[in-house]
């Protein structure tokens, strides 16, 4: 049995190919990035899965430094000049998919709800995949952003101008 938690939103449509693509790349890294037997920070568990994701079509952020950021557009200003972008852990421009790596902080300072605000903001992005632990410091993070996202789309008071949510726990 896998331990890799994942939910599709909204629940109404199939899960799209691609993205099933994106669960299957973290399952076959879950022994290294495992949350209840591992303690590694965000980057280090991207850095697991780059591989993975490098192999389906995903740009992935090497490091910190510069250079190695993946730089989503947002605003383009005068001449077409970038004017604004938000970077993201990886990206694939054929499936306009976002992924979003998070460990202690994706629940805890709310940075879930940073990466959807951002996502809904870049341009030509239609999916966005968010991971975050399945268990930290005794809490449920994946069971809380699932019931987080569970309800926006249940509600129907909020419409995102994204196609689809991934949610993975780890």
């Amino acid at each position: 049995m896998s331990l890799i938690n994942w939910q599709y939103f909204p629940k109404s449509h199939k899960t799209p190919s691609h993205l099933n693509e994106v669960v299957n790349a973290f399952k076959v890294n879950e022994k290294q990035i495992n949350s209840s037997e591992n303690y590694k920070k965000s980057d280090e568990v991207l850095s697991c899965l780059c591989p993975s994701l490098e192999y389906i079509g995903f740009k992935v952020e090497k490091s910190k430094k510069k250079i190695d950021k993946i730089n989503v557009p947002v605003l383009f200003g005068l001449n077409g000049k970038l004017e604004k972008y938000f970077d993201a852990d990886g990206y694939n421009e054929n499936t306009k998919t976002v992924i979003e790596v998070e460990a202690g902080r994706g629940v805890l300072n709310y940075q879930f709800l940073k990466d959807l605000f951002q996502a809904c903001m870049m341009s030509d992005v239609e999916y966005l995949v968010i991971a975050v632990r399945n268990i930290y410091k005794n809490n449920k993070d994946f069971t809380s952003v699932t019931t987080f996202f569970d309800t926006l789309y249940t509600s129907e008071r909020l419409k995102l101008p994204l196609n689809g949510v991934l949610i993975i726990g780890y």
